[in-house]
């Protein structure tokens, strides 16, 4: 943990930095290989709509909820020797189990019945399910799509006074929608209410997560325009390693519940709404934790960059480290020249006698005869002279 909150600390503080704007035409490649390939399984498999769009029987077996039951009912319908497709068989309530089966006509249904009864069940009632009452459903769904993303246009434009944070918000929870429900075409899950419950829950969390971030870059770049050492795109980009670990924090703590009932849904109950709102909800979560980063706001500062103020600011900041960057290269070529001169030469060594190991100078004795004129002279001027009569 220390480590990690370490690394926290330097990502808050920009002493560890990773360049998530000015990287971001990686970004866009990755993401749209996502989409073509997400885009690709509608194409491909289609999306496997669920008995609720495109119509058919729904019986409710008065059956104690167990998966024994829940395969007993399965094989029965399949016995029936009746073509009702690939049953789904969910569990309802404590003392029920729901099928659901592709449209038929009274005898056919009559006969499933039958068959239902047969393999243990106690009381058996059906439900003719139009494919107009899907459409109805479907129609919802959209309508409530169009108005969420209204909301959220007029939401953000007035939070941040900005439309185009609004637009990379648009454009994210699009890539969003688009890579679940293309993982979904390919899972070859049925879509049922479940399903759309699930889309819009991920709209929700992946605006969440980006309106956290475009928070911490609005706080960054508020008066950006003083700032003399960065640019707009690197205040920005100051913001999102800020808010790194958290929202990976956020993200994993979601994902691992919706993970566990994703798991537990698809091998111990095989089918049902849980597995279908999972499922969307896991995708979507991991693709909104990713666009909230590596989408949302590279783009918003994309647009930002179109301004002539944030051009201006850019090319001032630029300069300024040009002009630094060549004083620095100056003092250092002048400093390497004026070294040799600043080195005296040294004077020559005097030459001093030495005798014998001890190298010490020794005073120059004069000779014998000379120390006795010396005494001589000395001796007749200490004597008192006569005076002459």
């Amino acid at each position: 943990m220390g480590r990690i909150s370490s690394f926290g600390q330097h990502l808050y503080t920009g002493r560890v930095s990773f360049d998530f704007v000015g990287r971001r035409r990686l970004w866009y490649t990755i993401s749209a290989i996502i989409v073509v390939f997400a885009a690709s399984g509608l194409l491909v498999k289609g999306i496997n709509e669920g008995v609720e769009f495109r119509g058919g029987v729904e019986f409710v077996a008065q059956i104690s909820p167990t998966s024994d039951n829940v395969d007993a009912m399965r094989n029965a319908v399949a016995d029936s020797g009746v073509s009702a497709g690939d049953p789904v068989v969910t569990t309802s309530g404590d003392n029920a189990i729901r099928i659901q089966v592709e449209p038929l006509t009274q005898p056919e249904a009559t006969q499933i019945e039958k068959s239902l009864k047969a393999a243990g069940a106690s009381d058996i009632s059906q439900n003719l399910i139009g494919p107009s009452w899907g459409q109805q459903v479907a129609d919802n769904a959209i309508r409530g799509l169009v108005v969420f993303i209204g909301l959220v246009i007029i939401f953000i434009w007035a939070y941040f006074r900005e439309w185009k944070m609004s637009v990379a918000a648009i454009v994210a929870l699009a890539h969003d929608v688009l890579i679940t429900v293309g993982f979904y075409a390919w899972s070859g899950f049925e879509v049922t209410p479940a399903t759309v419950t699930g889309f819009l829950t991920i709209l929700g969390f992946s605006l969440y997560d980006t309106v956290v971030v475009f928070d911490k870059v609005r706080e960054n770049t508020r008066k950006f325009e003083l700032d003399t050492t960065h640019t707009y795109p690197e205040l920005a980009n100051l913001a999102v390693n800020q808010t790194l670990v958290r929202s990976i924090n956020t993200s994993i703590t979601a994902l691992l519940p919706v993970g566990a009932i994703l798991a537990v849904s698809t091998i111990v109950l095989g089918a049902g709404p849980l597995k279908d709102l999972s499922l969307a909800l896991f995708i979507g979560m991991a693709a909104g934790a990713y666009s909230s980063i590596f989408v949302a706001t590279p783009l918003a500062v994309q647009l930002k960059e179109r301004e002539t103020l944030v051009k201006q600011h850019t090319r001032r900041v630029l300069a300024r480290r040009a002009k630094a960057a060549a004083k620095a290269e100056e003092v250092d070529v002048d400093g390497a020249a004026a070294e040799p001169a600043a080195v005296a030469p040294s004077p020559p060594p005097r030459k001093v006698a030495v005798s014998g190991s001890s190298k010490r100078a020794q005073p120059q004795r004069s000779s014998r005869s000379s120390r006795s004129q010396r005494s001589s002279r000395s001796q007749r001027s200490s004597r008192p002279q006569r005076k002459r009569r």
